[in-house]
């Protein structure tokens, strides 16, 4: 049983880290629909999940900061506000709205928008982080994970629910 989630976590960052890379200029900067963002609902299925999407970010922002797309404070921040939306989206998995993992999908907007948000305005602008600049760069990065976890992630989560086969294979 060990070995089954040791996989299950390895793959989900595996491919966390390949649909960032894959999709790179979406995934990286201020203005960022990162889709492999859609993964942070799976700690609906169980806590396994937790290390794997966190994994992921890890590595997407560890090769973004050697393509040059990031800066490595982002594997630091950007990991940190995977880890706390992972860690509020478990806790949230049994909330559901006519059916819908709507409560889970908001700590990834949430974690994401303030600190990463935050981050891009100190450490990606040529200018001081100003109060507009900060929030303009907070709103910007939370719609992008409106679209990643609240419309992406919810209908995977979805469809992971509806289908038995997958439900099966993502049962932690």
């Amino acid at each position: 049983m060990q070995t089954k989630k040791l996989v299950r976590c390895a793959l989900i960052a595996a491919v966390y880290a390949a649909l960032c890379l894959v999709l790179q200029p979406f995934s990286y900067g201020a203005v960022q629909v990162r889709v492999a963002e859609m993964l942070c609902l799976l700690p609906v299925f169980g806590p396994d999940y937790i290390v794997g999407v966190t994994l992921g970010c890890f590595l997407a922002n560890l090769l973004g900061t050697a393509m040059g797309t990031t800066v490595a404070v982002d594997i630091v921040f950007g990991t940190a506000a995977t880890l706390l939306a992972c860690l509020c989206t478990y806790k949230l998995r049994g909330v559901r709205t006519k059916g819908l993992a709507l409560a889970a999908s908001l700590p990834p907007v949430v974690f994401n928008a303030v600190i990463v948000g935050a981050e891009i305005s100190i450490f990606f602008t040529d200018g001081a982080a100003t109060a507009p600049v900060v929030l303009f760069n907070m709103l910007t990065v939370g719609l992008g994970e409106v679209v990643s976890c609240c419309v992406l992630g919810v209908a995977l989560v979805r469809l992971i629910e509806a289908t038995p086969r997958l439900r099966g294979l993502f049962a932690a």
